[in-house]
């Protein structure tokens, strides 16, 4: 199944994705257990997909249908509790890092493997659908794409045996990783908003039986910048899953950027970004520079 969130008339709808039609499912949202204040640290669709995914499937034939096209995507998963992410999980863009000055800064810590380096964390509030678009900040820095595989987790656990790591996968999706260069922490300078893109939905794992072996590529304005495949990881989709439970626990909705491919590449404001994934599908992503804002007294 292909859930989609995407907006409507203001709110936020759930729609079920077949081919070029989209749908509008968002009844099945009735299934999940009403919550009052305090609200839990994790994603409530994602804790009760199993539930909404039967009602779906009981309200899809009836259920009013939309084109795809056209459609404002929302990020398929609205509350994470936290989004986790892989540095230099490829080998040879850990390769092109280490002899890259503008990549690695001097930094380090992005000198080293995934395994000594471990992963790192993202502010959610950095999280954004790709209809959103990307804000840039930092304008006078170098701004990167890096596209990656992206995947959601579909129940608590902690240290969860590499083994049966697949059983905690809710379903994945195409992620952007996007990072302002620098000297300073990474969790920092990938963490500004919009600078998390998830979408254009998520593909539940009856669909992706075998998450290393997808292809994956990402063009601007056209130009093919990255392409390259999830077999090339270092640590796949299981062992991430190990490493990271083996410090905290996880929960429904946590999200996972895997890493990304070599061809890492600067964008500007005007840039017109497609990132595809195998078995996902493709998103189309605007970049424009972020307005100044200013907090009302």
């Amino acid at each position: 199944m292909r859930f989609c969130r995407f907006a409507a008339h203001n709110e936020a709808r759930l729609g079920l994705v077949d081919g070029a039609t989209v749908r509008d499912v968002t009844a099945a949202l009735e299934v999940i257990p009403d919550c009052r204040y305090p609200l839990p640290n994790y994603d409530l669709f994602i804790a009760h997909l199993d539930r909404v995914a039967a009602r779906a499937r009981e309200l899809a034939p009836r259920a009013p249908q939309l084109p795809l096209a056209g459609l404002h995507l929302l990020s398929p998963v609205a509350n994470p509790g936290k989004i986790v992410a892989a540095p230099v999980n490829y080998k040879k863009h850990a390769q092109e890092v280490r002899e890259n000055p503008a990549l690695h800064n001097n930094n380090p810590a992005l000198l080293q493997s995934i395994q000594t380096i471990g992963l790192f964390l993202k502010a959610t509030s950095s999280l954004t659908g790709p209809s959103a678009g990307i804000e840039i900040r930092r304008l006078d820095r170098r701004n990167d794409h890096e596209v990656e595989l992206a995947f959601v987790i579909g129940k608590s656990g902690y240290n969860i045996p590499r083994a049966q790591a697949l059983e905690y996968v809710a379903g994945y999706s195409i992620g952007l990783d996007m990072t302002i260069r620098g000297s300073e922490d990474r969790s920092f300078r990938k963490s500004p908003d919009t600078y998390s893109v998830l979408g254009p939905w998520l593909v539940t794992p009856e669909e992706i039986p075998d998450p290393g072996r997808l292809s994956l590529s990402i063009t601007v304005n056209g130009e093919l910048r990255q392409q390259s495949n999830t077999d090339n990881m270092i640590l796949g989709v299981a062992e991430l899953i190990e490493f990271a439970s083996s410090f905290y626990t996880l929960h429904p909705g946590d999200i996972f950027m895997s890493g990304t491919p070599e061809g890492v590449g600067q964008i500007a404001p005007g840039d017109t970004i497609v990132a595809t994934v195998e078995k996902i599908g493709s998103m189309q992503v605007a970049v424009r520079a972020a307005q100044s804002i200013q907090a009302a007294g």
